[in-house]
């Protein structure tokens, strides 16, 4: 296909070309795959500036999204692209391989900056905010290689789905600590004050005053931000809560886990060991069943179920996708519903074909890279998450271009319940994260 690009797509291109290190934070349905592979080209053979290049992306994406954008596009011909996946042997085969592109999943670059001699000298991250841990074995492992790179580009749509505190560590890992400081505690010292905390442990940290303007001042020079709006044609997005309301002895018993942090059984006590146990067996009792400490599912109310099968029929024959959290969640959906899950490449491609009318899917197996506009223009979220980055791009699966009809996106809540303050939280930070797309926002022909 003859690649014509958007005013926008050649903006990114150019910036990417003309920084040795860049971080785009790009919204989904915006090419970044193409845009950073027609860069790549360019470096090759008009510049002769990188010879060998290593793409860091989610698994899914690396056996589908970066394989398709290189066969789709004329312009990207002369490009060799070599798949580092699978196991060990079939890794270490590709590595082998003569190509200009290795693609790796994040979770093996421990193994390959291990196992392999460095002899990248440029290096793409698809996804940047999953290097927003200073403390993960991928961030340290890529920390000890990153002196020996040439170029860097950081990709994402979602650069501080937790705050601004994410910064330090993605920034970091792109310009060796240059902007934000080499060392986190110097940079939550100088931006940052104690916000949640008990006694001597901080929980969480807020920025100072007047500390993001400064922070996004210093980052400015290497990010841009563009948001599918300002560029695309969307379609309208509607967003819509629906709320479920449990009965006095269901939410007796939520409120008896939530107090206690135990409900007893004959055959299986629901118990939480903690607060982020006791989080996670809210949310599930708020969805309607609830593991416990044998493994074993406690039905506890249908209250979503029946919310959803209200959905489905409102939607009038139109498809449903029904975004879900946990396996009970997804098994009661099924047999309540007729849902089909979404897992496989071919499961994706009947949905988009129209053959499925209602389907299921875990939001962190669409997180990226996945289009599944074509199949329909509803979703519903049965189980919320309290990833900003999961919902963002989930969503984002249905809202994008080429979506032909206003996508409506419902979220069931259970009134009274943590899904209140997971929907309070994913729109808090939400609005954090665009004061700093809109402070690093591009401006072309000196237009935002």
């Amino acid at each position: 296909m003859r690649y014509v690009p958007h005013e926008y797509q050649e903006y990114a291109k150019e910036f990417i070309v003309s920084h040795k290190v860049s971080a785009l934070f790009l919204d989904c349905g915006l090419g970044k795959t193409v845009i950073t592979l027609t860069a790549i080209w360019e470096l090759l053979y008009d510049y002769f500036d990188i010879r060998k290049i290593l793409i860091i992306a989610p698994l899914r994406v690396c056996y589908l999204t970066w394989p398709s954008e290189l066969e789709k596009w004329e312009h990207l011909s002369g490009i060799g692209m070599s798949a580092v996946l699978g196991s060990e042997k079939e890794r270490t085969a590709a590595l082998g391989r003569k190509a200009q592109v290795y693609v790796i999943n994040r979770e093996n670059v421990e193994w390959l900056v291990e196992n392999h001699a460095w002899d990248f000298d440029m290096v793409v991250i698809d996804e940047l905010s999953s290097f927003k841990s200073h403390k993960a074995k991928r961030f340290k492992a890529l920390k000890k290689v990153r002196p020996m790179v040439r170029r860097i580009v950081g990709l994402t749509g979602t650069p501080a789905p937790n705050g601004l505190i994410d910064l330090w560590a993605e920034i970091g890992i792109l310009d060796m600590g240059q902007r934000l400081g080499r060392f986190i505690g110097g940079y939550r010292e100088r931006f940052f004050v104690p916000d949640k905390r008990s006694r001597e442990m901080v929980f969480s940290y807020k920025p100072r005053e007047g500390a993001e303007d400064m922070i996004y001042n210093l980052i400015s020079d290497i990010c841009i931000s563009m948001k599918a709006v300002d560029y695309l044609d969307m379609p309208e997005c509607v967003y819509n809560r629906v709320e479920v309301i449990l009965t006095e002895k269901e939410m007796a018993l939520y409120e008896q886990l939530e107090r206690d942090m135990l409900l007893p059984f004959a055959d299986g006590d629901i118990d939480a060991v903690n607060a982020a146990a006791l989080s996670n067996k809210l949310l599930q009792m708020a969805d309607g069943a609830v593991y416990d400490e044998n493994g074993n599912v406690k039905h506890i109310h249908d209250r979503k179920l029946e919310a959803l099968e209200d959905l489905i029929e409102a939607a009038n024959g139109k498809p449903v996708l029904i975004a879900y959290w946990y396996k009970h969640d997804l098994q009661r959906i099924m047999e309540r519903t007729g849902a089909m899950e979404l897992d496989t490449a071919e499961d994706m491609q009947r949905w988009n074909a129209g053959e499925i009318p209602v389907a299921a899917i875990h939001p962190a197996s669409a997180g990226h890279g996945l289009n599944l506009q074509a199949g329909g223009s509803t979703l519903v979220w049965f189980g919320l998450t309290w990833s900003l980055e999961l919902y963002q791009q989930m969503n984002a699966r249905l809202w994008r271009q080429g979506q032909e009809e206003t996508v409506v996106i419902h979220h069931l809540i259970a009134k009274g319940t943590l899904d209140e303050r997971v929907m309070a939280a994913l729109e808090k930070k939400d609005c954090g994260q665009s004061a700093l797309v809109d402070a690093v926002k591009a401006r072309i022909g000196g237009v935002e």
